[in-house]
């Protein structure tokens, strides 16, 4: 069986005219980001990775230091290689620019670098998240204005799943494909072409340590799936959570599910928990492609203006029945 890599599958998505060779670039980069970040998280306490950074990121939470090392290590790749006008991180507050001695090119970089890192030192799946955006065009470097782009903007987004095996998992607008890490051979392998969300599910993820705060469209849904085969849905549900976005939404991309951080009480100021240009857009366009929905509760989340880099909002994404079933809930006031 022929084994195709990462750079053979871009490359043929260039010649079908998917892609353009500056974005087959900018994701190569990113996947050799992946790797070193891979290697970093697999080494553990070995590599003396794990604890706390002693420093809180924009958002005002601990950074691990891994948070730190992977923010690094996809700066570095992608100041150099030309395809990009500037990137944005959901650890740094201002836009990062790309050094004066290095060519630019007509792209924007998002990532959550480490997405999950609570989870770190208890040896639990983590991921990174990136999502590309077309630099409007104009002069002078690129400001915070241009990232707010809605989600439907995005030319590519993708994750990683620093996991039992690392994956990739990517879309560049014509469905979802997944890559899987060979370590001896350093490539990524295609080995989950056109990858789509189950529409029948029987597994939910949602942080149920917030019960007490949930708006009541979200106690109903959530009810109605806790009633099991002698509630309205005449079936049992299992609850599923994991505390990391990348490995709850490849749960739900492989099985099926839906994945909730809904408003509520506490989060409310805020204007949700999960940032919109680092993880609510990337994922729902990935789940998108695979045929799944993502809402806010109330509206598409790739549909939002965004007001601010590191704006946040609910998320609802997952198995487009479910989805729609809990915005249906939402909207009925």
């Amino acid at each position: 069986m022929r084994r195709v890599t990462l750079t053979q599958f871009l490359i043929e998505q260039q010649r079908a005219g998917r892609t353009t060779p500056e974005l087959r670039l900018l994701i190569e980069v990113v996947a050799r980001a992946v790797k070193a970040i891979s290697v970093n998280v697999s080494k553990g306490a070995l590599a003396g990775v794990l604890g706390e950074a002693g420093t809180d990121n924009v958002q005002g939470e601990a950074q691990k230091k891994l948070d730190v090392i992977a923010n690094e290590i996809l700066l570095q790749a992608n100041e150099w290689g030309g395809h990009l006008a500037a990137m944005a991180s959901e650890e740094v507050e201002e836009v990062h620019q790309i050094p004066f001695d290095y060519p630019k090119g007509g792209f924007l970089l998002l990532f959550d670098p480490l997405d999950g890192s609570s989870n770190i030192d208890v040896n639990i799946s983590v991921g990174t998240i990136f999502s590309v955006l077309r630099n409007p065009e104009g002069d002078g470097e690129p400001t915070e204005q241009n990232f707010l782009q809605p989600g439907r903007e995005q030319v590519a987004a993708g994750y990683a799943l620093y996991g039992p095996s690392t994956q990739l998992i990517l879309t560049v607008g014509d469905g979802v494909h997944g890559f899987t890490l060979d370590r001896e051979m350093g490539s990524f392998i295609y080995t989950h072409p056109f990858m789509t969300v189950p529409n029948e599910t029987q597994e939910f993820a949602i942080n149920a340590s917030n019960a007490r705060y949930w708006e009541p469209p979200v106690q109903r849904y959530i009810a109605e799936l806790q009633a099991g085969k002698s509630g309205p849905r005449g079936k049992d549900f299992n609850m599923r959570w994991v505390a990391s976005m990348v490995a709850d939404v490849h749960r739900i991309l492989t099985r099926g599910g839906i994945f909730m951080y809904p408003m509520d009480e506490k989060c409310r100021d805020k204007g949700g928990k999960l940032r919109l240009m680092y993880e609510a857009n990337p994922m729902a366009m990935i789940i998108e492609q695979a045929g799944g929905a993502a809402t806010t509760g109330r509206e598409r989340i790739m549909d939002l203006q965004p007001t601010k880099l590191h704006q946040r909002v609910p998320v609802v994404l997952g198995s487009a029945a479910e989805v729609e079933r809990v915005t249906k809930y939402h909207l009925e006031g």
